[in-house]
């Protein structure tokens, strides 16, 4: 990773604010979390429909394009993500999709030497010395665009949060499909 610059581009693209503003309401509940899966509304579609949220909205939520995430309390049972995202359809006012997992990753190494059971496999990854917790928030539009978020527990902090188009290909593609 290079230098953090002292006056670094803000960002202004309502994609990447929905997501950071999301993966941030995320991280204010802490660890150990279930997915949790958001629709990305126009904010101004929003506060047509719910005038009353104008007051807690950020300056950055009244710019022209602006996403709101809308939170999807009641998801259907699912035998994990892949499930879940393929029980899933956005009626057209949706303009996107957002989901936050956390994940256990280990060395490429680790992975090799694996278990065939799952479970086992499991049990091995969670007992790996060179564990690292994630959380990944992936947000995507009708249009294509996709923005990725990588927290670390071990670097639990609003600054220290990995933003990429690409870090989590799979989840993407499985967002994605739901738009359609």
């Amino acid at each position: 990773m290079g230098p953090v610059s002292e006056n670094p581009t803000p960002v202004t693209d309502p994609l990447t604010l929905a997501a950071l503003d999301t993966e941030r309401h995320v991280a204010r509940a802490g660890w150990d979390q279930p997915v949790r899966l958001f629709a990305l509304v126009p904010t101004a579609e929003l506060l047509v429909h719910e005038p009353q949220l104008a007051g807690g909205l950020a300056t950055h939520d009244a710019a022209a394009g602006a996403l709101s995430a809308v939170e999807q309390d009641e998801l259907p049972e699912a035998d994990g993500v892949e499930d879940l995202l393929g029980r899933i359809a956005w009626p057209p006012e949706v303009a996107g999709c957002a989901l936050a997992v956390e994940r256990i990753v280990v060395p490429p190494a680790a992975e090799r030497d694996l278990p065939e059971d799952p479970e086992a496999a499991l049990e091995s990854i969670a007992a790996h010395p060179d564990r690292a917790d994630v959380r990944l928030v992936v947000a995507v539009t009708r249009d294509g665009a996709a923005r990725c978020l990588l927290r670390q527990r071990a670097h639990d902090s609003d600054d220290r949060v990995a933003l990429g188009d690409d870090i989590a290909p799979g989840l993407v593609h499985a967002l994605r499909a739901t738009l359609d």
